[in-house]
């Protein structure tokens, strides 16, 4: 049986990450870096495949919760504490270009902010970044939780907020937790709601973000606003 420290360098992930970065590395060979160390029988690249096929996506293998990550063949709890760790470290990277008193950028960088916050959610949250007249952040508040729709969204308690606040302008965002991010009607609908809402208090809404596991819509991309 062929090892991992028989194969060729250029094959083995770390070694494929020193010579080509990580973007030329598959999700199964992100995980074997991660894990470092297969099991009996089984070198960590294998055992990696054989994770992913089980768990179907990386977003799957994240969201499981401890007993589900515990019981697979090569993973335990010190693995599960390391892997929250990491995932709140990054959450907590992608979240830090967007404290309060900074000003946005570019689409970007608003984009992986709200996709930190929001796309490992299971139930539906929507949301708003308030800024002030230079776009700067003020605040990220979530407005409304469960199941979302032009009922229980509620353009009167987001003016009060942003009044009370004194936003000049906002960025709406929700979730899917079905991790397909494409805009409903009803989506579209809560958004005009909104904006006509925001400008009678002369507010703009500058974008809506549907975060979805590996992708997001933005409105303003779309044309819709």
């Amino acid at each position: 049986m062929t090892v991992l420290k028989d194969w060729p360098a250029q094959e083995k992930p770390r070694e494929k990450l020193l010579l080509h970065g990580p973007d030329a590395l598959s999700d199964s060979e992100l995980l074997a870096i991660f894990l470092r160390t297969g099991c009996k029988g089984i070198d960590v690249v294998t055992l990696s495949r054989q994770l992913m096929h089980e768990f179907g996506s990386l977003h799957a293998l994240f969201a499981a919760s401890q007993t589900q990550f515990c019981k697979k063949k090569g993973l335990g709890e010190a693995k599960y504490v390391q892997l929250q760790a990491v995932l709140e470290m990054s959450r907590r990277y992608l979240q830090e270009p967007l404290k309060k008193g900074q000003a946005l950028t570019s689409a970007s960088q608003t984009k992986a902010f709200l996709s930190a916050k929001m796309h490992h959610l299971p139930y539906e949250v929507f949301a708003a970044l308030l800024l002030d007249t230079q776009h700067r952040v003020i605040r990220f508040h979530e407005f409304f939780f469960g199941s979302i729709d032009s009922a229980t969204v509620h353009p009167r308690v987001i003016a009060q907020k942003v009044l009370a606040e004194n936003a000049a302008a906002i960025i709406l965002v929700h979730n899917h937790p079905s991790g397909d991010p494409t805009a409903s009607i009803a989506d579209k609908k809560i958004t005009e709601k909104i904006i006509s809402a925001m400008q009678l208090i002369d507010v703009r809404v500058l974008d809506h973000f549907i975060i979805g596991h590996d992708k997001c819509t933005s409105f303003a991309e779309n044309g819709w606003i």
